[in-house]
């Protein structure tokens, strides 16, 4: 390897905003991060679910519910019985 071509590897503190600290090595002098694994809600187990409820039901008010395969072809023969 050639000498002086390699950037420095220091010894950091990672710091978070909720206030935890991780010691890492790394080419920068410092890192400051908002959140961090002793906050994130997947990894602390805080994390919301969601309305799947809500979405169906919207769904449904949007597409509406169709008719199946079977009621299709039926539908158009009792129409044209009744024309008659």
């Amino acid at each position: 390897m050639k000498a002086e071509i390699h950037p420095e590897y220091n010894e950091v503190t990672v710091r978070c905003a909720c206030g935890s600290e991780v010691t890492t090595r790394m080419t920068i002098k410092e890192l400051h991060v908002e959140i961090c694994s002793a906050c994130h809600p997947f990894y602390t187990g805080k994390q919301k679910l969601m309305d799947t409820q809500g979405r169906i039901e919207k769904f449904n008010r949007k597409y509406g519910k169709l008719p199946k395969a079977d009621e299709k072809a039926e539908a158009p023969a009792e129409t044209a019985a009744t024309a008659e």
